[in-house]
């Protein structure tokens, strides 16, 4: 997506998210006023693109089409408890976000696989961590076309994943990228959350789409696309017919895979959100 400087702090992040299943969904989460601001810089740079002026474009949203895949196993063990997933999960990973962003006009392709036998970074990567930092530096690889994903075990936290927001590249290049847990995979050990949609959760993020709901709580439709209807409250399971904003429009996006819904409940993005990614 075309965008520009990543502002959510780790304390808000963890605050906001909600969990289920003893798992929270999702680290990320954006504050009202440093939402504005991305926005009023996002329409900016759209219309600076809009208008040809790509001179801007480099700078601050940077185009991605095909999206070259780094997938970086971190592992504390050769076993699959230990975070040793296999290429052909991994394979399977790729293949399963290509048919949930269908009719978008991204295409993920696997460039290449490595592994990690690092028990620390296994169990303590996570957002605002020293493993993290360390991990990430050692390993984040390419340009701002290139997704680097990192599966780790998230043992101090019931984590599913997060994302840098593509605004952010510029800023801290080698702190781009996607974290998930290592279980989230096709086929995957995390009951409910095992069919890859974690990831493109995640990468939805990345390419510079919100959450469905507002991080905050309120009906204002926050989430910069105009065909999600607003929602003040993540979905856990699939709460058919939910609507947590009655005085206005359109039941709650509980199958949006930028909701919170279980893997099962989750198989669609919007046409506005996919028009964002690009933009």
């Amino acid at each position: 997506m075309l965008f520009f400087a990543f502002f959510a702090l780790t304390a808000i992040a963890s605050a906001l998210a909600a969990p289920f299943a003893n798992y929270t969904r999702c680290g990320n989460a954006i504050s009202p006023g440093e939402r504005d601001a991305v926005e009023a810089k996002f329409a900016i740079d759209s219309a600076a693109a809009l208008a040809g002026d790509d001179s801007r474009i480099p700078i601050t949203l940077p185009r991605r089409r095909t999206v070259h895949v780094v997938w970086h196993i971190i592992q504390e063990s050769n076993s699959l408890s230990g975070g040793a997933i296999s290429d052909d999960a991994v394979r399977q990973s790729i293949t399963a976000m290509n048919q949930h962003y269908k009719g978008s006009t991204f295409n993920f392709v696997l460039d290449k696989i490595d592994r990690t036998t690092n028990a620390d970074w296994f169990r303590y990567a996570t957002r605002g961590t020293a493993q993290q930092t360390a991990m990430k530096k050692a390993l984040h690889t390419g340009d701002a076309k290139v997704l680097n994903v990192y599966s780790v075990g998230f043992k101090s936290e019931s984590l599913l994943g997060y994302a840098t927001w593509p605004w952010d590249f510029s800023g801290n290049n080698a702190d781009d990228g996607v974290v998930i847990l290592y279980s989230s995979v096709p086929g995957g050990s995390t009951p409910q959350f095992n069919q890859g949609k974690t990831l493109s959760h995640e990468t939805g993020h990345w390419l510079g789409v919100y959450h469905v709901f507002d991080d905050n709580y309120t009906c204002n439709d926050t989430d910069g696309v105009a065909d999600t209807p607003a929602q003040s409250q993540p979905s856990f399971g699939c709460p058919t017919n939910k609507d947590s904003c009655p005085s206005k429009p359109g039941l709650d996006s509980i199958h949006n895979y930028m909701d919170y819904s279980d893997d099962p409940c989750m198989n669609t993005f919007t046409a506005g959100q996919f028009e964002r990614m690009k933009t």
